[in-house]
């Protein structure tokens, strides 16, 4: 791995970017509304995974108290995933001049494993599933890198990264919302009603939830999150989005608790969580179902609306950010989001959707969505 140059040895650089909200005039003119895009699929590994994980692998390198003999000299990370969160973890390193390791169950496409090495990282393709790749790393290569790691007479600070578990992922995302309240101010000129994303594990909902509920991350201020400044003296509402098959959110709401689902259906493999973190249903019992609103659309509706957002804004984004998209295009936002308002009313509620990314895209793969889910949508 080539060395990379940091303006202070103190100051690494910063593993995710300001990205761009721009107001969406295909999608205002489905929904009914103003749509505003938030466009994480520009982060550097291609997803909102950037905020989070990088976060996290940031703050782990800053953890060691200056000049502290006994402080790590490297940090090797470490992750489980075929996707977004591997390809997050990756392209961290990368950026920090660190070592990693990603496990990748047998069903990792091959451009992944392409991308991931690229980036440097070491790839070990283990199990048929997600949990047999993560308890092969915990287990068995975790261990194994231990000791190769202390051959060579450096201190090495080993780094389990988890896809969305963890308070400083969380943390992470919520700098979106930190950029949201910017920009609706000084570019929009507009407050915020609702922001709509999808949710898998949880890590990008947490975000947002703290990003406009939390307490402030800037002690002393005496804030609490950013909702009621970017929602003109009220937290804007959050709608959360799954596909059918892959909704461990959506069933424990309908159940009034924590469901874990027994296999994931969907087509959406970003948002196969069997179930939701703890933290996302703790937010959901804190604000209440009007504040965080849980809804689905079908795997059809998703990779059609993927599809569709290509065509009008030369954009590749995976089908779990299709999901979130699709709420626009089928007519749903409005029963989630305005229910009770005037089509006069709706036409000045402002809503910002993230549009998350997500590496289980290409060219081909929209193509084959449209051949074989076009027929089932009306509005495709």
């Amino acid at each position: 791995m080539g060395s990379v140059a940091f303006l202070s040895a103190s100051e690494p650089p910063k593993p995710w970017v300001e990205t761009p909200l721009i107001y969406s005039a295909p999608l205002s003119n489905a929904a009914g509304c103003n749509i505003y895009l938030k466009l994480e699929n520009v982060q550097p590994s291609g997803s909102f995974k950037s905020r989070g994980i990088g976060n996290m692998m940031l703050r782990s390198t800053l953890s060691s108290p200056s000049g502290d003999e006994e402080s790590p000299s490297k940090h090797h990370f470490f992750c489980s995933s075929a996707g977004n969160a591997g390809l997050a973890c990756a392209t961290t390193a990368h950026t920090l001049a660190c070592p990693a390791t990603i496990v990748v169950p047998t069903s990792a496409r091959e451009p992944i494993l392409r991308r991931l090495r690229g980036l440097g990282a070491t790839v070990v393709v283990h199990g048929n599933s997600w949990f047999e790749a993560d308890t092969h790393l915990r287990e068995v290569v975790m261990p194994a890198s231990a000791i190769a790691d202390g051959n060579d007479g450096e201190t090495v600070k080993q780094v389990y990264v988890p896809p969305f578990d963890h308070e400083d992922i969380w943390a992470g995302a919520a700098t979106l919302m930190d950029e949201v309240a910017e920009q609706m101010k000084s570019v929009h000129r507009a407050y915020v009603d609702a922001v709509v994303c999808n949710v898998g594990g949880g890590g990008l909902l947490n975000g947002i939830m703290e990003g406009v509920w939390g307490p402030s991350r800037n002690p002393g201020s005496g804030k609490t999150g950013m909702g009621k400044e970017v929602g003109g003296g009220k937290e804007p509402r959050v709608l959360a989005i799954e596909t059918v098959g892959a909704d461990s959110f959506y069933q424990s709401v309908k159940a009034g608790e924590l469901v874990t689902m027994k296999a994931i259906t969907s087509i959406a493999a970003s948002l196969g969580a069997v179930q939701v973190s703890k933290k996302t249903w703790e937010w959901r019992q804190q604000v209440g179902g009007d504040n965080l609103v849980s809804a689905t659309v079908t795997d059809a509706e998703a990779a059609v609306a993927s599809c569709r957002f290509a065509d009008e804004h030369r954009m590749l984004v995976e089908v779990s950010c299709g999901a979130t998209l699709a709420t626009a295009y089928n007519g749903d936002l409005k029963k989630y989001l305005g229910k009770g308002l005037s089509e006069e009313e709706w036409k000045n509620v402002n809503v910002v959707m993230v549009v998350c990314g997500g590496s289980h895209v290409s060219v081909d793969v929209l193509a084959q969505y449209r051949e074989v889910y076009g027929p089932q949508v009306a509005w495709a």
